[in-house]
């Protein structure tokens, strides 16, 4: 018996509509479902009854905001980045001690200044410069660089 090569088969796909839609700006759609689960969060941590999923969801938009603010993707961001980490940062302590997670006033505030620094950001690129950016954090989470610096 011979051996005999399994031959994959791609799906065509229109490469200019592909380039079109690579090129062009993250549709409010996206945006909006990914702005959704940000303010449940959010909403959930002001309430006291934040979950850690809730707690990753909201550093997850600090660590992107902040590698996008430091590639030149808005870089006035990284001042309330700072601010936001803070507060993320005591709100863990909060939970390790009483088994609660919440948010100070001041935290509070800092997210949701973050939250629209985030959706400016991520309206002013293309959607595979997006992409790349979410990329890029994963990585740089992934290489042990999880201790974000904060500029002063």
């Amino acid at each position: 018996m011979r051996k005999q090569t399994k031959r994959k088969v791609w799906s065509l796909i229109n490469p200019i509509e592909h380039a079109i839609v690579g090129a062009a700006l993250v549709d409010r759609n996206s945006l909006d479902k990914l702005r959704l689960s940000e303010l449940a969060a959010l909403d959930a941590m002001i309430r006291g009854k934040g979950t850690l999923h809730d707690w990753r969801t909201l550093v997850d938009l600090l660590n992107l905001t902040e590698m996008m603010a430091r590639s030149g993707i808005g870089p006035e961001a990284l001042q309330t980045c700072s601010q936001v980490q803070d507060a993320m940062y005591q709100a863990a302590i909060r939970y390790q001690e009483t088994k609660k997670m919440g948010l100070n006033g001041v935290g509070i505030q800092a997210i949701r200044d973050l939250l629209e620094y985030a959706d400016l950001q991520q309206q002013s690129i293309s959607r595979s410069e997006f992409e790349k950016m979410i990329k890029k954090t994963k990585d740089h989470i992934k290489s042990h660089n999880d201790k974000v610096l904060v500029l002063k």
